[in-house]
């Protein structure tokens, strides 16, 4: 701690401006690879995430066979309709640049299923993963017999996670939420730090049918602080980091900090960022947190929401390590932090000519989101769509979002199940964009070879770009497509 001009300083970690530590590269040979598919296959025989069976009995009884290592490190819980993944991603930056061994737990994966477990800012090794799954089977057999319902994969996924991060050990684990928050698997963790990011109408079927039924839902993840009385210098509170929301989701969210006694920051009150402006592969921020004004921060991700998804990120880091007003983080630190984010799928670009991104927005709201950026940050004369979404998600309110941005659609078919039918897809697209902007291609490459054939129509071809989108498994196919490794 320092005495600056504007007061004390927290100079946690004291990370200078080109000072980050990498994870060495990991080597995964084809046997391990193998290996890990034959568990995926063992695991995919279990209930979907789309199966949901509320209740959190079966992962707690699962802790409770293994010795309950979701205790053994500190929490910071994500919630949220849209930006849980990238707010997750900055989190777990920001803490690694603060020298804290971090677990990271995002959902669904893009390519590999190991994708969803980070240690030190890698996916977890695949022999790692079914080396755990070997140990926690005899375990997750024994709640399966004692339950009238198996236990899904997605809370063996979760218990896999917590296990790993036990085992590391980790300091510090980023969760997020996989769905809704209360009943969520994810959700027998007692959180320091709790975020709920923007609230919409997603996953009515389960999770209700106004804002403020899902708001509800979200914010179960906010809890009273287990206290330890011999802790006297222990904080008696945990605390709850509130991105922008409507009314009506706000106030429940508010609600539930107040039955709770958890303590509140709030996007555009407590903190918010004052300025963003594009720059060269991403955008520089001042932000106004929870310690301080933090200026000249370099984010290498586009779009206004990224910011705002920044600013609510470096408040939940700055409530766990404890900072308030006149004790900010070290400035240098949280712009290292910030420098070296990724977040994969998220308006990622895969190719420099034609200009070519991937992203993995699935409802309107993100599609929304999407178009906002591309609008925003880049100058396209000529912007191609590649299109393929899901049977059960809103195809309508997501062309609409996008209408307005996009030149042409090339709608295909990406290799889920759930995927709605090319054709199909396309004649709900004819009714938006009209007969002459629409083009079919059922699979992934004829549609982006289509998509780059219109892209380099010569009168336009300076200014035009790519982006592939719809679902989180056409963003998944796509950078498989491109030859990225997980991430």
């Amino acid at each position: 701690m320092e005495i600056t001009e504007s007061g004390l300083q927290l100079n946690l970690g004291m990370g200078a401006e080109d000072e980050y530590e990498e994870a060495a590269p990991i080597e995964v040979s084809p046997e391990e690879l193998e290996a890990l598919a034959l568990v995926d296959a063992e695991l995919n025989a279990r209930a979907p995430e789309t199966q949901i069976a509320p209740s959190l009995e079966r992962i707690q009884a699962l802790m409770d066979l293994l010795g309950n290592p979701e205790k053994s490190f500190q929490v910071i819980h994500v919630a949220g309709t849209n930006g849980k993944s990238s707010t997750s991603r900055m989190i777990d930056s920001l803490l690694r640049a603060f020298h804290r061994r971090v677990g990271l737990v995002t959902s669904p994966h893009l390519q590999l299923v190991t994708e969803r477990i980070g240690i030190d800012g890698r996916p977890i090794h695949p022999r790692d993963f079914v080396r755990i799954w070997g140990e926690i089977k005899p375990y997750v057999e024994m709640v399966d017999a004692r339950s009238d319902i198996p236990m899904s994969k997605f809370e063996v996924l979760v218990a896999i996670s917590y296990a790993a991060f036990a085992d590391a050990p980790v300091d510090v684990a980023v969760v997020e939420v996989g769905l809704g928050g209360t009943w969520d698997a994810t959700n027998v963790v007692n959180a320091e730090v709790s975020v709920i990011m923007p609230v919409g109408l997603d996953h009515t079927d389960y999770l209700g049918d106004t804002l403020a039924e899902i708001a509800g839902e979200k914010a179960g993840i906010i809890k009273a602080r287990e206290h330890d009385d011999d802790d006297v210098l222990a904080p008696r509170e945990n605390i709850a980091i509130i991105a922008e929301q409507e009314p009506e989701a706000m106030s429940v969210i508010l609600q539930r900090t107040v039955e709770v006694g958890a303590g509140v920051a709030r996007s555009g009150s407590e903190f918010a960022v004052l300025e963003s402006r594009i720059a060269v592969g991403g955008q520089q921020l001042n932000i106004q947190g929870l310690g301080g004004l933090y200026e000249d921060v370099f984010l290498p991700l586009h779009g206004e929401h990224q910011a705002k998804n920044a600013g609510v990120a470096l408040a939940a880091v700055e409530a766990f390590f404890g900072a308030s007003a006149g004790k900010p983080l070290d400035a240098a630190t949280v712009r290292n932090g910030f420098a070296q984010a990724i977040s994969p799928g998220r308006l990622e670009r895969v190719r420099t000519s034609p200009t070519t991104f991937v992203d993995a927005c699935h409802n309107p709201h993100g599609a929304k989101a999407l178009g906002a950026a591309l609008d925003r940050d880049f100058d396209f004369a000529r912007l191609v769509g590649v299109i393929s979404i899901f049977e059960d998600k809103d195809a309508l309110g997501i062309l609409e979002a996008l209408e307005p941005y996009l030149t042409e659609v090339v709608i295909t078919q990406n290799s889920s199940p759930r995927a709605r039918d090319a054709y199909e897809l396309a004649e709900l697209a004819r009714d938006i964009f009209g007969e002459e902007r629409v083009y079919v291609e059922p699979d992934l490459p004829g549609a982006y070879a289509q998509a780059v054939e219109l892209a380099e129509d010569a009168e336009v071809q300076s200014g035009s770009g790519i982006v592939i989108t719809g679902s989180v498994v056409t963003a998944g196919d796509a950078r498989a497509m491109f030859g990225k490794d997980p991430a």
